[in-house]
């Protein structure tokens, strides 16, 4: 039988190093991180939670070229004065016509945009009641609620501590894979945990990555401006050479009819052979006005910030320029982008992009309670220092992972809740969000030994609420929804209901662990086996035992594991 390999110099010093980098990396944003991940997950499905948060509209889609001709006749006659049109045809997704339009002279203090949508079938406004929709967690995953451009600095910042923490871990673990396959739920503890840990991260590793290097790739010009500043001299110039279709062309200040755009529309899609995403008007009513179209962002995955497009004269119609073939540079750097948005995603695959990074979710969740089991079972008795970190780590822990579920689960009820017609309802939606997180955080301080059971169990009954509540207060419930195919209504309300079911065997397992006795370890530690073995001597001779034994067996004890599943 060989002998085993001799490690290296300083390789178990490198493995080291790394774990206590992923630990730390993991620890100090891992609460953002939980959130964005969460928010993130959500914000594949944008489109359709925002169906869902606004029942009252039920259209279909129509075909674009129709549609864009439909639109151009409401902007004729409601905003022929306006600087810019930007149209959006409807799809699959969205059915409804979206029109932005910018007013000539605005509010002191505000950009003057106005947002119209249309049903396509009637050319008619529809209104419904005011939410912000799954727009809410697009934008809160990248922005945090906070100001331009500190919540996307902050989240830049969370997303490089994720990125050294997934590296970090990978070094660490040199038998990740094979931890892939071992899963031991029922030892419970700090086993447990690492074992759902290393399967949540090994599962969607690739994706893990994937999603956080291009996160970071997406603000890469807030991030890093030093090459863009020595090129352009304003920022304005640097968009209008990268971004060509978001070009804002002058006028002439002369007043031309505009073109129709519709027959623009469907010469673009027949060179294209896809589809038109976005119509942009610049100077509408101008001799100087201009025509651009941008094929739709889900036609490849390369297309996410940097689709083709045509542009054309406003007045005449001609062609003036267009960008089909793209350099290899270009089509790199769109298919990173389009990888993080995953707007090329088709239903099967969407749900795919949802799990797995419901599996990032899940990763940062074991990751931070495994820091509490770690920590509980190294605690020395009578240091308080170390106990008041355990219980602030662990009460953020409990307040966040289970606070951010029942926010989200609060944000649903409250759209459903709250009058159709209260002004500002969509301002009440994300206090109920921030309350509701909030609240939790404040009750898993004040309620140390049950608050993981408590609020898991508040979260899977939020969840539960909302098909019911849904179903009260709507038409369109489960009974209606999953015999007419409505699968938009239908599979929002399964999946607060298969959550539900989730956080609520979550929470009967934290209510087991409250109640169980705390365990002392089942093996003694290598470094303690001289000084166990010298207790038992000492027990079995009339020599008293030194302090140095007495303080080697004290070590053993561990604290309470409180309700901490």
């Amino acid at each position: 039988m060989k002998a085993a390999k001799p490690k290296a110099q300083g390789e178990e010093g490198l493995r080291q190093s790394m774990s206590w980098l992923h630990t730390w990396a993991g620890l100090i944003f891992g609460w953002v991180l939980f959130a964005m991940f969460l928010t993130g997950s959500l914000a594949f499905f944008r489109p359709e939670i925002t169906r869902w948060m606004q029942p009252e509209i039920q259209v279909q889609p129509g075909p674009a070229v129709q549609a864009v001709e439909t639109a151009q006749r409401y902007l004729n006659e409601n905003a022929a004065d306006a600087k810019r049109w930007f149209i959006t045809p409807p799809s699959d997704r969205e059915p409804l016509i979206q029109l932005l339009y910018q007013t000539p002279k605005p509010k002191p203090g505000e950009r003057g945009f106005v947002r119209v949508k249309l049903d396509p079938a009637t050319g008619q406004a529809v209104t419904g009641r005011q939410t912000r929709g799954g727009d809410f967690f697009y934008r809160f995953h990248f922005e945090l609620e906070t100001a331009f451009p500190w919540g996307r600095w902050l989240a830049s910042i969370a997303g490089m501590f994720m990125l050294v923490a997934i590296i970090s871990g990978i070094i660490t673990h040199k038998k990740i894979f094979t931890d892939f396959f071992t899963f031991r739920p029922k030892k419970g503890g700090q086993r447990a945990w690492m074992d759902g840990h290393n399967v949540l991260s090994v599962l969607g590793l690739p994706f893990h990555l994937m999603i956080t290097f291009s996160g970071l790739v997406l603000f890469m010009v807030m991030l890093m401006p030093a090459g863009i500043q020595a090129v352009y001299d304003t920022p304005r110039q640097y968009t209008d050479d990268v971004f060509k279709a978001f070009k804002v062309t002058p006028p002439l200040n002369q007043p031309a009819p505009l073109v129709a755009i519709a027959p623009l529309v469907e010469q673009a899609q027949q060179h294209w052979q896809g589809r038109v995403g976005r119509v942009t008007v610049n100077n509408p009513g101008d001799a100087g006005a201009t025509i651009t179209l941008t094929r739709d962002e889900a036609d490849g995955v390369s297309y996410g910030r940097l689709a083709p497009y045509m542009r054309f004269d406003g007045v005449t119609g001609a062609l003036q320029e267009g960008s089909d073939e793209r350099s290899a540079t270009v089509v790199t750097a769109g298919a990173i982008t389009g990888l993080h948005l995953g707007l090329f995603a088709e239903p099967l695959l969407r749900w795919l992009y949802f799990l797995v990074s419901l599996a990032g979710t899940g990763m940062v969740a074991t990751g931070l309670v495994l820091w509490i089991a770690k920590r509980r079972q190294k605690a020395r008795p009578g240091d308080a220092r170390e106990a008041f970190s355990l219980r602030l780590v662990d009460g953020l822990n409990a307040g966040t992972i289970a606070g951010v579920v029942f926010g989200v689960a609060a944000v649903f009820l409250a759209n459903r809740l709250l009058p159709a017609e209260m002004p500002g309802r969509q301002v009440w939606e994300v206090r109920a969000f921030f309350s509701a997180w909030g609240l939790s955080l404040v009750y898993a301080f004040l309620f140390q030994r049950r608050k993981w059971q408590d609020l898991l169990a508040v979260a899977a009954a939020a969840l539960a609420l909302v098909p019911v509540v849904n179903a009260l207060t709507t038409h369109r419930h489960l009974g209606v929804s999953l015999p007419e195919g409505d699968w938009v209504m239908a599979g929002f309300d399964l999946t607060c209901l298969a959550s539900a079911v989730l956080f609520g065997w979550m929470a009967r397992k934290a209510a087991k662990a409250s109640k169980a006795p705390a365990k002392t370890p089942g093996k003694a530690r290598p470094q303690r086996n001289e000084a166990v073995k010298a207790a038992v001597a000492a027990a079995a001779s009339p020599v008293v035992q030194t302090p140095a034994v007495t303080a080697a067996t004290q070590r053993t004890v561990l604290e309470p594991r409180g309700d901490m599943p």
